[in-house]
């Protein structure tokens, strides 16, 4: 009860240190280009926002690079981040550390929710104290904390919609409702996945009209929801049709992976994925404390057990329905499963730390304690510029392919398998090819339609017989890149 209790007196001094921590952890990447593990996500998100900046702020009109002589009108999420801050931009200029700033405080207002969740939940705040350390240095929140990923607007969403449930629980004021559906909507809208979330609420509703018999309540209250909810669905429905080729609608209905690479994906998930990156090596043992606790205490006779339960259940629903798009790869998938992940860890450190064993309280408050550490080792190095996850000529010469030819010009660019890295790092538009591919139909049709230059670090295309004719002049050429003007 003692170090429980000096967390509860110093929470606000702990909230503010863990926020300074991570600061302080982030200093050198707020300058840092885009680059790392998903550095394509990323080049997408800041391509929107620059679009939103540079060509239409109307919000229901996001835009890609990779868009030939198009419009380039791409809509998947609902791009309100994007949109967000692309109005910093209106005010400060066009500068990704703006970017990067905005996310980091999303990211403390994220952890700030789960403090606020987490105390509300268990009427605890040394235990939400807990759960805010815990996140803020999961190593994939700390990763993404400071990237252009519309993920950790959605979480951050998330997590005050489900606070603001946890309030009304105790309140019973219709504005706490009427915000919780708010923030759920957003989140939804931001990431579809996260309408998972939508299960606590829901199933705790249903319970408590199966337990009370009286239908007025559960109207009213599940109205306030639904009434919201109209928004990512009429917007969900518009733009799925639109999504051709995207595996994440279709999910395990285009199974081709087999059984056994699908069961490789799950233990990688199991013994990598969640201690490694979502929970952090040092709070694995306090997660798995979470479950001894939950059992020891009997917690699952709470009546909220069943509606956590549910959202439990979703969760893995959502999971094995995109298990074969997850992969290995794609731990940003993960966020809808944040809130529980550090309620559970929450729970199982607060419980240990109170145990009777006077030297086994060490265990958590070490554990604790490493979490930055441990955090930062496994992530510092992925802001590395000598291994960016693409052609680093693009990024070492960024600002003379930027400025070769006018920002107006179509160009055709590659090689470049995502789409957007390479067009966000020239500052162009145009058309994209990848794998050494660039037939001299295709070529020919570029040109007809309007493009003026190529971008290629591609040999097997820029020297091949059939290409030459169709370039006028080599005008520069910057490490492994070369661009040449094509002719009219």
């Amino acid at each position: 009860m003692i170090i429980t209790g000096f967390i509860t007196k110093n929470r606000v001094l702990l909230l503010l240190v863990m926020s300074l921590l991570s600061l302080f952890m982030h200093r050198k990447i707020f300058n840092k280009e885009l680059m790392s593990i998903h550095v394509w996500r990323q080049a997408q998100t800041q391509s929107t926002i620059i679009s939103f900046y540079e060509e239409d702020f109307n919000i229901l009109n996001p835009k890609r690079n990779n868009r030939g002589n198009g419009d380039g009108i791409f809509r998947m999420e609902f791009p309100i981040m994007q949109w967000l801050i692309a109005g910093c931009y209106k005010l400060l200029g066009n500068h990704l550390i703006i970017t990067r700033i905005f996310i980091f405080i999303i990211g403390l207002l994220t952890v700030l929710g789960l403090y606020s969740l987490i105390t509300n939940a268990f009427n605890n705040p040394s235990m939400g104290v807990i759960g805010a350390w815990c996140l803020m240095f999961s190593p994939a929140f700390y990763y993404y904390m400071v990237n252009p990923l519309p993920d950790i607007f959605a979480l951050f969403t998330c997590i005050w919609g489900i606070r603001f449930f946890f309030v009304w629980l105790k309140s019973q004021h219709s504005k706490h409702l009427i915000f919780s559906s708010i923030f759920l909507c957003l989140a939804t809208l931001s990431k579809l996945p996260f309408a998972v979330s939508y299960a606590f609420p829901a199933i705790y509703f249903l319970n408590q009209l199966f337990i009370h018999k009286k239908a007025g309540p559960f109207i009213v209250q599940s109205s306030i929801y639904l009434l919201p909810f109209t928004l990512p669905m009429a917007w969900y429905i518009k733009v799925i049709p639109t999504w051709h080729g995207n595996g994440i609608v279709q999910g395990m209905t285009e199974l081709k992976e087999s059984p056994g690479i699908l069961f490789d994906y799950v233990w990688h998930n199991l013994i990598s994925t969640l201690p490694e990156l979502l929970l952090n090596y040092a709070a694995v043992a306090l997660f798995i404390a979470g479950f001894y606790f939950i059992a020891k205490r009997k917690s699952f006779k709470h009546k909220l057990f069943i509606p956590i339960l549910a959202w439990c259940l979703g969760l893995l629903v959502y999971y094995l329905f995109e298990l074969n798009m997850i992969g290995k790869d794609h731990d940003y998938y993960f966020f809808p499963f944040y809130p529980i992940l550090m309620m559970i860890t929450a729970y199982g450190a607060f419980h240990w730390l109170n145990i009777k064993v006077q030297i086994l309280k060490y265990v958590p408050v070490l554990a604790i304690c490493l979490m930055p550490i441990t955090a930062y080792l496994r992530m510092h190095h992925r802001w590395n510029e000598n291994t960016p996850g693409f052609n680093r000529d693009l990024l070492v010469y960024k600002n003379e392919l930027r400025q070769l030819v006018p920002d107006d010009a179509l160009c055709i660019a590659g090689n470049d398998r995502s789409g957007f890295i390479f067009f966000y790092y020239i500052h162009k538009k145009g058309w994209n090819f990848t794998g050494d591919k660039l037939p001299k139909e295709e070529l020919q049709r570029y040109i007809e339609s309007g493009a003026t230059y190529l971008y290629s670090d591609s040999r097997s295309i820029d020297e091949d017989e059939s290409t030459r004719p169709f370039l006028k002049a080599k005008i520069a050429e910057f490490g492994s890149l070369r661009v040449f003007e094509l002719q009219n």
